[in-house]
């Protein structure tokens, strides 16, 4: 806007203004795209569960899946924040699945220690994922059983 009016400034001069308000240059935080119904969800299962005993949370078992880029846009963007300010919404980027150039893979992990990994072909449908809850995911919970561990019941 400045040089517009005819008025310049210097790279070192905006940098010393930010620096006085504590903004310093970082990498923005990605983190799940989520919308207001995902992080109601996700409370209304905290609060259910909150007052669960450890022995109920040994028996759990977590599945998730990861995209991870194998072509393109890993670089990193900065971002001018204060300290403390890191998951705020206009300091992250929203990570979209689906862009091509990248795998997915879905593993499990528990009180017992990390489950099988499976990498997923093509796209994730119902029957996909039925499929990798039945056959891959069961293959960790055996494996955990015979070691003992808790998550093998």
């Amino acid at each position: 806007m400045l040089e517009e009016t005819g008025t310049k400034v210097s790279i070192s001069t905006v940098k010393q203004v930010l620096y006085r308000h504590n903004l310093k240059g970082r990498s923005a935080r990605k983190k799940p795209l989520l919308q207001n119904r995902h992080k109601k969800a996700r409370l209304r299962f905290a609060t259910a569960h909150r007052n669960k005993d450890h022995t109920f949370w040994r028996n759990v078992l977590w599945s998730d899946e990861t995209k991870i880029e194998l072509l393109g846009h890993n670089d990193h963007c900065y971002v001018w924040r204060k300290k403390g300010e890191a998951c705020k919404p206009k300091n992250t980027i929203p990570s979209v699945k689906h862009r091509g150039g990248s795998i997915m893979l879905r593993g499990c992990f528990a009180a017992g220690g990390t489950g099988a990994l499976h990498k997923i072909d093509g796209f994730m449908r119902m029957e996909n994922y039925v499929d990798i809850l039945k056959q891959h995911l069961k293959t960790s919970i055996k494996a955990w059983s015979q070691m003992g561990l808790p998550n093998g019941q």
